[in-house]
């Protein structure tokens, strides 16, 4: 009995839509427009780097909020990434219209965002199940949501503390986008089995 109600919960978890982590990612999503008014409204750079901090650190507290206490859900498994890129892509093309962070730095982010993303909705319109985020893929996104914060941070101030925080952006930056990019190969395979499955099924 213990077990089919054990089962019975898991299952009840993974269809349900009002759990924590989906709670933190809709929030997450919600406070996106405020970041943008900081920056680009109110040209506040350092109230800006601390909002997105906050959010960056709140992906890893739902991802172990979820696993901590089983409350991981379907929904789960595509808000959360959503979120992410979503806060991701607008806070990089913000910060890319307001100086604030290397061309070059960020056009590469973009570009690897939008490609993952685009694959993601090819995967959903032939049918395929939604891809679990790997752990490459969420290191390598953690490492990057600090990074653009500190980015803000050197714009945001003048003399050696401006060139301090540009220097831990790009020791830390740097790593992380060539990080992110392998871990977006590694999901190749992923995505080929989702659909190797999703035929299967239709046998």
């Amino acid at each position: 009995m213990e077990v089919n109600g054990d089962s019975e919960l898991d299952s009840s978890w993974r269809d349900n839509i009002y759990t924590i982590p989906n709670v933190i990612s809709i929030a997450r999503l919600g406070t996106v427009p405020i970041f943008v008014w900081l920056l680009l409204g109110e040209e506040r750079r350092l109230a800006a780097a601390l909002l997105l901090g906050i959010l960056g650190a709140t992906d890893w507290v739902d991802g172990w909020i979820a696993r901590r206490f089983d409350q991981v859900s379907d929904l789960g498994k595509i808000l959360d990434p959503t979120a992410d890129r979503v806060m991701f892509l607008v806070a990089v093309f913000s910060m890319l219209i307001d100086g604030s962070v290397p061309i070059w730095f960020g056009i590469l982010t973009l570009v690897r965002e939008s490609i993952v993303a685009i694959a993601a909705l090819i995967l959903g319109g032939l049918g395929a199940k939604a891809i679990e985020v790997t752990w490459l893929g969420k290191t390598s996104s953690f490492g990057l949501m600090f990074v653009f914060p500190f980015f803000l941070i050197s714009a945001g101030t003048v003399g050696t503390h401006s060139e301090v925080w540009e220097i831990i952006a790009y020791c830390i930056g740097v790593p992380s986008l060539l990080l992110h990019y392998y871990a977006a190969f590694g999901y190749i395979p992923l995505a080929r089995n989702a659909l190797k499955e999703h035929r299967e099924s239709l046998q």
